[in-house]
């Protein structure tokens, strides 16, 4: 009798964890959202900073993201390539974005940080419309900025002042710009600025200034995107090599990314984001490079 009652107090306990079992996959512990997808409900905070030529891909794509996951809060912010490596380092900073390769930072521990390349960024000079020039050749241009040419007149132009209008030493977009557009010569003292709103700004405002921005900024025609060496600074011509100042948009993570931010991550380097956000905002996706560069700066085909 006893071991009649012990098989069924057996028997009910299997049934209960069976039904047990059965009932939580009806959860939301699951995956599935109450919608019925079976997309995970993302929820927390990421904190993205540094490269304000990366800036606005990162802000568009992430309200995009964030429409998709409306319990995910993004915020992008500046600050320049520097402070986005330096901050991602430091734990500030969930991804820090960069127009250069950790490597090339002296301060920089890159053996902590995991590179993303989530696109390719075209600069070129920016000038002012009454300096009355839309090309130079490198010669001449490297000649603007150490201020051996202090007037347009002397390069073709009209007969006004130069007036510069650099990025501070963390820069990423200086960083780039002065290896690959002045053969790494340092440019002469002018008004120093880190957002590229405002330098377009200011190269917009000023008569006879110059300075440089992300293709994606030439969005109007209020400043005249420069041509060096006869090469305009074209997409085509960025992804073929024949323009070439330009850099890898890097998103640092320190380590392996935390899921959230993983999840991110893995948005913008997805097709939808590639093949749409990022030329809407004036990148070139890593795909559609027929070149690529190392750390050091060497160039080869793919």
């Amino acid at each position: 009798m006893k071991q009649k009652k012990w098989i069924a107090l057996t028997a009910i306990l299997v049934l209960s964890l069976i039904l047990s079992a059965c009932g939580s996959k009806d959860t939301s512990s699951s995956g599935q959202s109450s919608n019925g997808n079976n997309k995970e409900e993302l929820s927390g905070k990421i904190v993205i900073g540094g490269s304000t030529a990366l800036q606005p891909l990162a802000a568009a794509a992430a309200a995009e993201f964030m429409k998709e996951h409306p319990k995910v809060q993004i915020e992008v912010q500046g600050g320049g390539s520097g402070a986005g490596l330096s901050e991602v380092s430091n734990g500030n900073f969930d991804i820090g974005m960069s127009d250069v390769f950790a490597e090339s930072k002296s301060n920089i521990d890159a053996s902590q940080l995991k590179d993303y390349k989530v696109a390719v960024v075209g600069m070129t000079a920016a000038v002012n419309k009454e300096a009355g020039i839309k090309k130079l050749s490198k010669e001449d241009l490297i000649k603007v900025f150490t201020g051996k040419v202090k007037n347009w007149s002397e390069v073709g132009g009209k007969n006004v002042k130069i007036t510069l209008v650099n990025r501070p030493d963390g820069s990423g977009t200086r960083a780039t710009f002065d290896e690959f557009a002045l053969d790494k010569q340092t440019p002469a003292e002018g008004i120093t600025q880190d957002s590229s709103n405002t330098v377009k700004k200011i190269v917009n405002e000023t008569p006879g200034a110059i300075g440089y921005l992300a293709l994606s900024y030439f969005n109007d025609d209020s400043i005249v995107k420069l041509a060096i060496d006869g090469t305009d600074a074209t997409e085509d011509n960025v992804a073929s090599g024949k323009f070439p100042v330009w850099a890898y948009e890097h998103m640092y993570t320190k380590g392996d990314p935390k899921p959230l931010v993983k999840a991110f991550i893995d948005y913008m380097m997805a097709d939808p984001v590639q093949s749409n956000i990022v030329p809407a905002q004036g990148y070139l996706s890593v795909t559609k490079m027929q070149v690529e560069r190392n750390a050091e700066g060497k160039l080869t085909n793919k």
